[in-house]
C-alpha cells in the first residue's frame, strides 16, 4: 500500500468517525464541545507521556481521554450550578485545562521536544511510517488501525443506541417517561466524543478536528430533516470532503489537513446557497413567489371588492389599481400579467376586470381566511 493511499484512506476514516457524533451535537447545539476537548487533552497526554516515561499511544490516548472526560464533567458541573450557560461554561473549562497542559509542560517538560505543529494541525503526511507493531510484528500503519475502529466502535455504538439518542435529543422528557436516562446518554454521547477527538487529532490535529466532527454534519443538517438520512450524510460529506481535500493538497503542494477542511468548507458554502429547503438561494426565491402570490391576491381582493360599485371602473383602471395598492407602473403591470396568465383577469380599454376563474379565486382566499382566523 503506497503512502499517498495511506493518507487517503486515514482521512476518510477519520472524517467519517468524526462526522457521525457531531450530528448529535449539531441537534444538541453543542458543536463547540469539540473544541473544548480537543484543546483540554493536553494536560491528559502530558501526564500520559510521564507515566509511560516516553511518548506511548496507548497511555497517551488514556491519559488524554481521562481529561477529556473531566471537561465534560467540569462543563456540566457549572451548568448545573445556573449561574452559567453552556458555552460560558465550556469558555472557562477548556482555555484553563489547556493552560495547564502549557504549565505541565513548562515546568516539567521544558527539556522535551514536542512538536506543536503535530499537536494543533496533525501529521497526517506521515501516517504510512507511523507502524503498528506486535510482538515483533509489522501490522500496518497505526492511523489506519486506530480510525477503523474508531469508526466501527462510533457505528455500533450509534445504531444500537439510536433509539434513545433520538428521543433524548429531540424530547428529553418523553425519554425520561420512557425509562430511559437523558444523563447517562448525554454522558455516553461525550465519551464517544472524546475517544473520536483524542484518536482523530494525531492525524489532524487538535483545532482541525473540530472541523471533522462539526461542518460535515452542519452541511448535512441544511440538506435533509430525516436524522438517518443526516447521519448517512453527514458521514458520506466528510468522506468526500477528505478525497476532495486531499487531491486539492497534492494539486497545489500544501497541507492535506488544511485541505480537507478546506473541501469541508466548500461543501458547507454549496449547502448553504443551494440547498433545496434551507439554501439561501432557495429562501429567497421562496420569498420572491410569496411576494408574487402576495401582490396577486391584493390584486384580485381589490378588483372584487370594488367590482359592484358604481365607480368600478375607475376603480379597476391601471393608474387608480397603481396608486390605491402603492405599486409602480412596472410592479402593477407585472402582476396583472401573472393574474392574465392565470386567467383570473381580462385586460381592456384601459381597465382590468375579474373573470369567473378569479372571483372563485377570491371566494377561496376568503373561506381559507375565515378558517385560520377560527
Amino acid at each position: 500500500m503506497t503512502s499517498g493511499t495511506v493518507i487517503l484512506l486515514t482521512g476518510i476514516l477519520c472524517a467519517m468517525a468524526c462526522a457521525l457524533p457531531g450530528t448529535f451535537l449539531i441537534l444538541r447545539r453543542m458543536a463547540m464541545m469539540t473544541d473544548a476537548i480537543s484543546h483540554a487533552i493536553l494536560p491528559g497526554l502530558v501526564f500520559g507521556y510521564w507515566l509511560a516515561g516516553s511518548a506511548n499511544l496507548i497511555v497517551g490516548a488514556v491519559g488524554a481521554t481521562a481529561a477529556a472526560i473531566l471537561t465534560v464533567t467540569l462543563v456540566e458541573a457549572l451548568q448545573r450550578t445556573r449561574r452559567v450557560r453552556g458555552a460560558e461554561a465550556m469558555g472557562i473549562v477548556f482555555p484553563a485545562m489547556f493552560a495547564l497542559g502549557t504549565i505541565l509542560i513548562s515546568r516539567y517538560f521544558a527539556n522535551v521536544h514536542l512538536d506543536t505543529d503535530a499537536i494543533l494541525y496533525g501529521n497526517i503526511e506521515f501516517s504510512a511510517f507511523e507502524r503498528l507493531v506486535w510482538s515483533g510484528r509489522d501490522l500496518g500503519p497505526q492511523s489506519l488501525w486506530v480510525m477503523s475502529i474508531l469508526l466501527f466502535i462510533n457505528i455500533t455504538t450509534l445504531t444500537l443506541l439510536y433509539k434513545e439518542l433520538k428521543i433524548s435529543t429531540f424530547d428529553p422528557e418523553l425519554a425520561q417517561s420512557l425509562g430511559f436516562s437523558p444523563v447517562l446518554i448525554h454522558y455516553l454521547l461525550m465519551l464517544l466524543l472524546s475517544v473520536t477527538t483524542v484518536g482523530a487529532f494525531t492525524a489532524v490535529g487538535a483545532i482541525l478536528v473540530v472541523a471533522l466532527v462539526i461542518v460535515p454534519a452542519a452541511t448535512a443538517y441544511l440538506l435533509t430533516d430525516r436524522l438517518i438520512e443526516m447521519m448517512v450524510g453527514s458521514a458520506l460529506i466528510g468522506a468526500l470532503a477528505a478525497i476532495g481535500g486531499y487531491w486539492l493538497a497534492m494539486g497545489i503542494d500544501s497541507s492535506i489537513a488544511g485541505g480537507i477542511v478546506t473541501m469541508a468548507g466548500a461543501f458547507f458554502g454549496l449547502a448553504l446557497l443551494f440547498s433545496p429547503n434551507q439554501g439561501l438561494v432557495a429562501q429567497r426565491h421562496r420569498a420572491r413567489l410569496n411576494k408574487q402570490r402576495f401582490a396577486l391576491d391584493l390584486l384580485v381582493m381589490h378588483l372584487f371588492t370594488h367590482e359592484r360599485t358604481a365607480d368600478e371602473y375607475s376603480e379597476s383602471s391601471l393608474g387608480h389599481i397603481g396608486a390605491a395598492l402603492h405599486w409602480s407602473p412596472d410592479e402593477a403591470m407585472r402582476t396583472i400579467q401573472r393574474a392574465s396568465d392565470r386567467g383570473m383577469v381580462v385586460h381592456a380599454n384601459g381597465n382590468v376586470v375579474l373573470t369567473e376563474q378569479g372571483r372563485h379565486y377570491v371566494q377561496r382566499l376568503s373561506v381559507m381566511n375565515r378558517v385560520q382566523v377560527q
